[in-house]
């Protein structure tokens, strides 16, 4: 009886399942050759060399239309976009951004316009393909779409100098004998750029007192060069690194410099970002048929899976090879972690946290 009840309700669904096809691919089309004529797509974002290497060269590849990536510091593409925007100038359509740029100025500032109605291809709509069960916007509107979720590391260690069981807890980073030997971004500078940085999950779930005996008693040494840490982390001068990367790291470790990332200490719970960016869709974007191309495939399985293994992050999407990562940047089920890009973190926590921060660390 089952099974005939189960064969009844495939066939009456299966006109409606072919029409939703249908019009799918029907909207694909049209929008393909409109995206077509309109001959490009202009992206904005942090320079990204797999952006340049690999997505670009493929989505030309695959559609027929050119991408202008327009690429540099959030802070330099900004005042750009608001200077051509103040003359009537909208040449942007798609921007690949940090939490701070598109939650700071993007949204606030107005520059956009939901991403969610442009979603239409059946890969990126249909549930089973997304981890949380449909694409995973941020914002309750629909603006900012996160495409990756992986577990970040608290820091990173040169073993030829410091051996993973002398580090097991966050207290024994004040041990007395790494007084002089750890090096970290500079929480002033990252808390003047809202905060976005380790310094501030560090000072967040442990404290001013525990930071200011970290950074002032321990003499951290600060930088914002990232290069430059990794470089110290390698040389043994610095053979604790607070901030360091993986991406800046991976070069060094294949060269054969003994780099250890660190993703448990006891005391500090792990988070989880969105790195490397979220999606979003200018308003007023001078090319909208190319800028729907050009989200859906990003949003899809080969676009993430590039990025995935060149970057080493893991994505949102249930349909992507995670074989080659390390499984410790995958998130765990049942695991709790500090999630960077909720949405009331974004907006209010994390301002009020660097704050706190600044004043606590801009005296000794």
């Amino acid at each position: 009886m089952k099974t005939i009840l189960a064969l009844l309700m495939s066939i009456m669904c299966a006109p409606a399942a072919l029409a939703q096809s249908a019009d799918w691919q029907k909207q694909w089309n049209e929008t393909l050759a409109a995206a077509k004529k309109e001959g490009k797509v202009v992206v904005a974002g942090s320079p990204d060399p797999v952006m340049r290497n690999q997505i670009i060269p493929r989505f030309t590849e695959l559609y027929g239309i050119q991408v202008d990536f327009i690429a540099g510091r959030s802070s330099q593409i900004i005042s750009k976009v608001r200077l051509e925007r103040s003359a009537g100038q909208y040449l942007i359509d798609v921007y690949m951004s940090g939490a701070g740029t598109t939650f700071f100025t993007l949204l606030p500032e107005k520059m956009l316009d939901p991403l969610k109605p442009l979603l239409i291809h059946p890969e990126v709509t249909d549930p089973p393909k997304w981890k949380r069960g449909k694409p995973w916007f941020v914002d309750e509107e629909g603006y900012v779409l996160m495409l990756f979720s992986s577990v970040q590391s608290l820091l990173f260690l040169n073993t030829d100098h410091v051996k993973r069981e002398e580090l097991r807890s966050v207290q024994d980073l004040l041990d007395p004998k790494w007084k002089g030997k750890i090096s970290s971004e500079d929480p002033l500078g990252r808390a003047g750029g809202g905060g976005a940085g380790s310094s501030l999950h560090w000072f967040h779930q442990l404290g001013p007192e525990f930071m200011r005996k970290l950074h002032f008693g321990q003499k951290i040494t600060v930088s914002n060069d990232r290069r430059q840490m990794v470089d110290w982390l390698a040389q043994g001068k610095y053979p604790i690194c607070l901030s360091c990367k993986e991406e800046g790291a991976s070069e060094l470790k294949d060269a054969g410099f003994n780099l250890f990332e660190v993703f448990e200490l006891e005391g500090i719970p792990n988070r989880i970002n969105s790195s490397p960016f979220l999606l979003s869709y200018a308003n007023k974007a001078p090319h909208p048929n190319a800028a729907r191309i050009f989200v859906n495939w990003l949003a899809g399985r080969e676009a993430l899976e590039i990025y995935s293994r060149e970057n080493g992050t893991a994505t949102l999407r249930t349909d992507v090879d995670e074989s080659f990562l390390d499984p410790r940047v995958i998130p765990r089920p049942g695991i709790s972690y500090v999630d960077v890009t909720d949405i009331k973190w974004i907006t209010t926590g994390r301002k009020e946290a660097a704050e706190k921060m600044l004043q606590t660390l801009k005296n000794p």
